[in-house]
Parts: C-alpha cells; sequence; structure tokens
C-alpha cells in the first residue's frame, strides 16, 4: 500500500468535504491503495485554550459578518454537491484543537484514526458540539472503540503535546499553508478539497502502478 498523510483540522470544513469525496472515490474505484495517516494542523495556533465566539471569530476572520456569509455560503453549496449538510447555526464556539489532534494521534495505535476524525467532523459541524470540551473527545473515544478511562488519564497530562507542535511546524515548513492537503508516498501532495473524480483517477493510476509493480517483482523473483 502506499502512505497518504492527511494534513487536516477538524474545525475546516474543506478538510470535511475532502475526507467525504476521498471515501467517495474509494467506494467508487473498488479498491483502497492508502494506508493513512492524519496529520496536525490547526488552522489558529494561537487560539485561546476556552476558543472564541463563534461569530466575533468569524468576523475578525473574515473582515466582517457580510464576508463571512459569503465565504460560508460557498462552502455550504460544496458540502450539499458532495451529500453533506454542514450545520454552522449550531455551532457557538470556535474551539482550540490542539486536544482533539492528540486524540486523533492515540487513535492511530488502535486503527481507529478515521473513525475518531468523521465522528469530530460530524459533532463538530451537524451536532454543534465543542470538540475541545473532554466530556466531548471522551465520547468520540468510547464511539471509535478506545479505552475510554486510558483517554481521559492521558487528556489530563501533556502527552504528545510537544510530538504534534513539532509535526505541526514540520508541514509549514514544508510549506504547508492550508488545509486539506494530502501527502502521497511522502512524495506528492495534493491540496484542497479535491472532487471524486480527480481522487478516482489518482486511485487508478496508483492501483496501475501497484499492479506493475507486482509483476516486476514477480518476474524478477
Amino acid at each position: 500500500m502506499i502512505s497518504l498523510d492527511i494534513i487536516s483540522d477538524p474545525i475546516c470544513p474543506w478538510c470535511y468535504i475532502g475526507k467525504v469525496r476521498l471515501d467517495q472515490a474509494i467506494a467508487a474505484a473498488g479498491c483502497n491503495p492508502f494506508s493513512v495517516s492524519w496529520r496536525m494542523f490547526r488552522l489558529n495556533p494561537d487560539m485561546p485554550p476556552e476558543g472564541m465566539d463563534r461569530q466575533e471569530y468569524l468576523e475578525a476572520k473574515f473582515g466582517g459578518a457580510d464576508e463571512a456569509a459569503a465565504v460560508y455560503d460557498r462552502v455550504r453549496r460544496e458540502a450539499e454537491a458532495t451529500g453533506l449538510e454542514l450545520r454552522f447555526e449550531r455551532i457557538a464556539r470556535t474551539p482550540n484543537t490542539l486536544d482533539a489532534h492528540r486524540l486523533i494521534r492515540w487513535a492511530r495505535a488502535t486503527g481507529a484514526q478515521d473513525t475518531v476524525v468523521s465522528e469530530l467532523f460530524h459533532r463538530y459541524f451537524e451536532a454543534g458540539e465543542d470538540i475541545s470540551e473532554h466530556a466531548v473527545l471522551l465520547d468520540v473515544a468510547e464511539t471509535a472503540g478506545m479505552e475510554r478511562a486510558v483517554v481521559a488519564r492521558l487528556l489530563e497530562g501533556d502527552a504528545d503535546r510537544a510530538e504534534l507542535e513539532a509535526e505541526e511546524q514540520a508541514a509549514r515548513q514544508m510549506g504547508v499553508t492550508g488545509v486539506p492537503c494530502f501527502l502521497i508516498g511522502g512524495r506528492y501532495v495534493v491540496q484542497g478539497a479535491q472532487s471524486a473524480e480527480t481522487w478516482i483517477n489518482i486511485i487508478e493510476e496508483l492501483d496501475d502502478a501497484l499492479r506493475q509493480q507486482a509483476l516486476t517483482d514477480d518476474e524478477n523473483g
């Protein structure tokens, strides 16, 4: 299989849209050549631990209420075309996502990363839950089959904070300025929430390459 590092933030709507489109492409292609790892990138690395009022955050980020509404109207339309109903009106606060990223990192050890990421997206964008709250994160962990008590102990400490911050810094030094960003095989970058059709083409090309490599290996074996 080919490594696919997905650099993402669970409060990024384009990351949610991008994930769903990738999942749709894998289902349509009938094969999955990827070994996926989710990597941290915070849209707001200086966000206070308690987060910010959602409307204040959007107005500051986009230069006013009208500008923010225009941006999110486009996001909503793209989401609906992908089969998602994002409920922005339910989101009261924009959270600090460091602890959510820590949970995603821990889920890698149990093979539950994809479930955790999907659940975080759903709870934030559709249920309007605050994914910085430990109670919410523990519910996500339990839904993904992780040990609730173990995750609770980890959340109370500083486990993996430094490692994640170093991972994020490495992504920025690599030139990542926005998400989602997909790194294929440690070499090729696909930026943004690409269409399912684009991913199907990529998957078919990779599947052909893997088949050719397997034939070559057999001939040389």
